[in-house]
């Protein structure tokens, strides 16, 4: 899971002394004359470390990766991979429970081995471990077992999980060492009462109820799941809306469906304190209008976002600047020290494995050949996986109207498209905005099933300069749920014929 930006900020740039970076620096390359153990050392394996180091060896150089646990990072190990095999054992049930009434199928005696869930999800991630170990061997990639400290701009010094201490040294090196679950002062998880993503993920049992704090991509996708399984939801978001980086319309119709199907959901409300007790939590609440509440549940999910893994590594000994804890960084992942470079989550929003990758990737390469093209943060695309799935990319309508644009919006509900009624899934809808005079696509914006796999042509389009009548020209196939995509486009223009 991730924390999702529908217009993600771009990373907080390293100081240029007032000038643009308009040119590669051409002495970061690596020496050819193999003064240091390694070319390039990485220290984390996750989503950005791992691509940074298999791009690198590609490339010809000689890396060395430090990682203290597994390969893979939290996005394997406890995040991304993880919990969408626990959603898709959410859907399946969700099908099952609808089977009678929706689709003339009966059945006796279900049962849910919640044990086998969550087992059959670890058992994905040793697979996807297992994968990424034999990437490593195949790119001849040497892997350290340890925690690293930067030492010097070409030094870090390992210690292994016995206490043992080596120093490797690199030309470059590359810091990719992610970030953790945010928490509230003085709050800890300890698995039972007080959870984090981490230890939601995990659980013995199903519990009774839960509170989730916080209505980012991690709080709905586990109030979902959770849901799903028959667990008593309660959200509290701060914002005026769940999913409150998404757009308006999308917030408030994922809100409406949630609510229908008995969840609890309070916005603009504040966490005063989060008591426990030998059976439970009480979470105490202040909302908008000033009225205070008590919400007893089994356990409570704090979800408000995460930290950058920044202590304990030498950053400011080397004077690495940062900014709210986080890594400052220019368009070429370089931090304020020339040869030390920081990608992925360390390095600031937007908090996405794909960024991640997409910024190590950036990284290898410029320092291979002093030369990349920059990621574009203005076509990320984000992802929330809770049913209806909900998928965005570009400007939000309130983004675009803020900067002053001239906008035409299309809107087409999944509703009267004919697919989403053979499937069963005619919730949400696709919303595309685009500018006025050119019609140039801004921003896209789905709920629905699917949703997060139709996106990419979204993505895609605005990367191409796509238009409102480019995308209604381009034939969809019939029947799908992408028609949706083309019939938005010809709302937008005034040429609807499905609706």
């Amino acid at each position: 899971m991730a924390n999702l930006i529908s217009n993600p900020p771009a990373k907080t740039q390293a100081p240029t002394n007032g000038a643009a970076i308009a040119a590669p620096i051409q002495n970061s390359a690596p020496s050819t004359k193999h003064s240091f153990d390694y070319d390039v050392v990485v220290i984390g394996g996750g989503p950005g470390g791992e691509p940074a180091a298999i791009r690198a060896s590609q490339l010809g150089l000689r890396v060395a990766t430090i990682e203290r646990d597994r390969l893979g990072g939290i996005c394997t190990n406890w995040g991304c991979i993880p919990t969408k095999a626990l959603l898709k054992n959410a859907e399946i049930y969700s099908d099952f429970l609808s089977a009678p009434k929706e689709w003339g199928i009966t059945y006796d005696n279900l049962k849910v081995d919640f044990g086998a869930i969550i087992q059959r999800s670890r058992g994905v991630v040793d697979r996807n471990v297992k994968g990424i170990e034999y990437l490593f061997k195949k790119n001849k990639i040497e892997l350290i077992k340890g925690s690293g400290v930067l030492t010097g701009k070409n030094s870090v010094e390992v210690t292994g999980s016995g206490g043992e201490k080596k120093t490797v040294t690199g030309n470059t090196i590359i810091i990719a060492t992610g970030a953790r679950a945010r928490m509230l002062p003085g709050i800890k998880p300890d698995g039972k009462r007080i959870l984090s993503a981490t230890e939601a993920m995990s659980m013995d049992h199903i519990p009774a109820s839960m509170t989730i704090v916080g209505s980012g991509a991690i709080g709905i996708e586990f109030a979902y799941f959770y849901h799903t399984f028959g667990t008593k939801i309660t959200i509290i978001e701060m914002l005026p809306n769940i999913l409150p980086v998404e757009d308006t319309e999308v917030s408030a119709e994922l809100e409406k469906i949630y609510k229908k199907i008995g969840m609890t959901i309070y916005t603009n409300t504040k966490v005063s304190i989060v008591n426990l007790g030998n059976d439970g939590t009480t979470v105490e609440i202040e909302t908008a209008d000033g009225k205070k509440e008590k919400i007893d549940a089994e356990c409570t999910l704090i979800a408000i976002g995460v930290q950058g893994n920044t202590e304990n590594l030498g950053l400011e000994k080397l004077g690495i600047k940062m900014t709210k804890g986080f890594i400052d960084v220019d368009d070429y992942m370089q931090t304020s020290v020339k040869g030390i470079y920081a990608v992925g989550d360390v390095a600031g929003p937007p908090w996405l494995a794909h960024v991640a990758t997409a910024e190590g990737l950036v990284a290898a390469e410029y320092i291979a050949h002093g030369s990349a093209q920059p990621v574009d943060y203005d076509n990320i695309p984000g992802c929330t996986y809770c049913q209806p799935q909900v998928a965005s990319v570009g400007l939000t309508e309130r983004a675009a109207k803020e900067k002053g644009m001239q906008i035409k919006i299309g809107k087409f509900p999944f509703t009267a498209i004919g697919k989403a009624r053979a499937i069963g899934h005619t919730e949400g809808f696709v919303k595309l905005i685009f500018d006025a005079k050119y019609g140039e696509l801004l921003g896209a914006h789905i709920i629905g099933a699917e949703a997060t796999e139709m996106l990419e042509e979204l993505t895609i389009a605005r990367s191409h300069g796509a238009t409102s009548e480019s995308i209604l020209k381009t034939v969809h196939p019939h029947p799908t749920l992408s028609e949706a995509v083309m019939e938005a486009a010809s709302v937008a223009l005034g040429e609807a014929i499905h609706i």
